[in-house]
């Protein structure tokens, strides 16, 4: 990556990491507090038959995962093109 100046690898990098960890943020809350701190309190709903707890913890994880995987590609893509870093 060839930045034209330094200040904006240190932004692009600024807005890299933060996206980063505002997905993690994401990924930490749904698997490790729904699947496992409030497992218990969301127990008393059910999604399509199985317990809100259960689910999270089973299924809930990976689909969020999955769906950040496609969110941090998007937002990437959008990044590196207003920092024109982009593939060609």
């Amino acid at each position: 990556m060839a930045f034209k100046s330094e200040e904006l690898a240190k932004a692009y990098w600024r807005d890299n990491i933060s996206l980063v960890l505002k997905l993690l943020a994401v990924w930490f809350i749904v698997s490790y507090g729904f699947g496992i701190i409030l497992v218990d309190w969301l127990n008393q709903f059910t999604f399509f038959g199985f317990k809100l707890g259960f689910w999270f913890a089973q299924q809930g994880s990976i689909i969020t995962f999955v769906i950040l995987i496609f969110v941090y590609v998007k937002r990437m893509a959008a990044l590196d093109n207003k920092y024109e870093v982009h593939e060609e």
